[in-house]
């Protein structure tokens, strides 16, 4: 008896289904019942492989704008669309399905850090993501600070306390809040060192400190070296190797196939940040991430330097086009203009970085000391 594709077992055509494109894929799911039974399953799933490698590109065949009209393809799919696709994707070009209450609730968390949580109120979890959804692209492309007319930020302070402080989103400048700060703790003969300490779909997360041989261990800021090296994870390749390696995609978790090499020591200790996800350049946060774009460690394990004084922690929103440009070089181009920050709160601080709360002394609502 002849083999066709329709006897094979359902895991086989499954895969096989996975390795077509998504206009292909709709095609083949609607040749016979049987096909279109595996590729409706949300176990076998062969919609997930062409999904994220468009997400992955940002390539995006025109099947998948209107993909969610097409009840052959699992609801499972969309909280990995909902999730890393570019807002003006989805606001303005996709059909959004009908998902459930909690997937909903899931696609917030995944996408938007905990702290705009306080917009929730009476909103659905749907309103909620729309809403959020279009605030991130309406401050990407205005000035408009309506919303949010207070920007907050974070400074961790080198005797162990913390500082959540605000400041007026109209006139929000990181670079000149910082310039005061090291006026105070007089450092103001030394350049600051901007960190990204981790990238999300729509903001990432930056430090801004001062990286220097100090003069004194009475100024240096521990806490600052601890929240940017992970306590227990170290790069353990040769020096440099791994800090600029290859630039190949491997996000595939939703992207692509995980990497497991040797590069952190004592990783057992930490868990990958799951909610919200991490963009690909840092996939394996708060673990090192190869690539290029994880440069939390800097070059050769900062040459000896240290963090000193304050260490300011701001959130900025990303720009996004349909097709994302290579995240390289930003650290440079953080600043972008003005009124493209959003607030930052130890809350979200600890999200990103829960192994702070036993090493944090005190946290202050505001200037000052917490006398």
């Amino acid at each position: 008896m002849p083999t066709t594709l329709e006897s094979l077992p359902v895991e086989l055509i499954a895969t096989i289904l996975g390795n077509l494109d998504l206009e292909s894929l709709v095609k083949v799911s609607n040749l016979s019942r049987r096909l279109r039974h595996v590729a409706s399953d949300s176990t076998l799933n062969p919609w997930k492989r062409p999904i994220n490698q468009n997400l992955a590109s940002g390539r995006y065949e025109r099947t998948l704008y209107h993909l969610g009209l097409r009840l052959t393809v699992p609801r499972s799919n969309w909280i990995d669309i909902l999730t890393l696709a570019p807002p003006g994707f989805i606001l303005f070009e996709s059909s959004l399905p009908n998902l459930k209450a909690s997937e909903w609730e899931e696609c917030f968390r995944k996408r938007f850090i905990p702290g705009w949580l306080k917009w929730k109120k009476d909103n659905t979890w749907r309103e909620l993501y729309i809403k959020m959804l279009y605030r991130v692209w309406h401050r990407t492309y205005t000035t408009c600070t309506t919303d949010e007319a207070w920007t907050k930020y974070i400074v961790l302070n080198r005797n162990g306390s913390v500082n959540e402080l605000e400041s007026s989103s109209r006139g929000f400048s990181p670079m000149t809040i910082f310039a005061e700060m090291q006026f105070q703790s007089n450092l103001s003969h030394l350049p600051p060192t901007i960190r990204v300490v981790a990238t999300f779909t729509d903001v990432r997360v930056v430090a801004i400190g001062v990286l220097h041989m100090p003069r004194s261990p009475l100024i240096v800021n521990h806490n600052a070296h601890a929240l940017l090296h992970p306590p227990g994870i170290e790069i353990t390749g040769t020096h440099g190797a791994n800090l600029k390696g290859n630039n190949r995609a491997l996000h595939n978790s939703p992207y692509g196939d995980e990497y497991d090499g040797p590069l952190a020591a004592g990783s057992h200790l930490y868990s990958k940040l799951t909610h919200p996800l991490p963009a690909e350049s840092h996939r394996n946060y708060p673990l090192y991430t190869p690539g290029g774009g994880d440069r939390r460690w800097g070059s050769l394990e900062e040459e000896g330097k240290q963090w000193m004084g304050g260490l300011m922690f701001v959130q900025v929103i990303i720009v996004q086009l349909i097709r994302p440009r290579a995240i390289i070089g930003y650290e440079s181009e953080f600043a972008g203009s003005w009124n493209q920050f959003a607030s930052f709160t130890w809350h979200d601080l600890l999200t990103i970085a829960p192994w702070m709360k036993e090493r944090v002394t005190k946290i202050i609502d505001g200037p000052g000391l917490g006398i």
